[in-house]
């Protein structure tokens, strides 16, 4: 299938590599189904989250474990039911980014992680409990810290 992308322009996928988010992101629920799309060739560090039906609704993704390896979300039981796993291992995790002008401005959504089974590739965006996480870190709180920052 052809995507027209944001970034990328006009791009070839397969239906297998799309992500599929039942309930679509919030603020964005009408919009199911995504591509994620390395930054760089075969390392999830940083995605881009791309509709497939809209071309102007595009996210900046991050994998929270190579900002903090300290991250530990914690799933809810709706949360396993709507992935349709309790496996921890087929799960990925993934933090929206807000970019701005300079790395220091920049944030991410420590909070609200996107959790996708890489078997089914179905994916949800969780609101985790644990008052340790906010919706916008500064990814500066992250350099220094021994952690991978783009």
């Amino acid at each position: 299938m052809e995507i027209n992308t944001l970034y990328y322009g006009k791009m070839e996928c397969q239906e297998n590599e799309i992500v599929h988010f039942s309930e679509g992101l919030f603020g964005f629920e009408s919009q199911k189904d995504f591509l994620p799309i390395p930054f760089e060739e075969e390392k999830d560090t940083v995605l881009c989250l791309q509709s497939v039906t809209e071309r102007d609704v595009c996210f900046v993704i991050m994998n929270p474990f190579q900002l903090d390896n300290d991250y530990e979300p914690v799933l809810k039981k709706e949360d396993y039911a709507a992935l349709g796993t309790m496996e921890e291992k087929a799960l990925s995790f993934y933090v929206i980014c807000v970019m701005r002008q300079s790395m220091e401005e920049c944030t991410v959504n420590m909070k609200c992680p996107i959790v996708v089974n890489t078997g089914t590739r179905q994916a949800v965006q969780v609101i985790l409990e644990d008052k340790a996480y906010k919706f916008r870190h500064s990814l500066s709180e992250f350099l220094g810290r021994g952690n991978a920052v783009c």
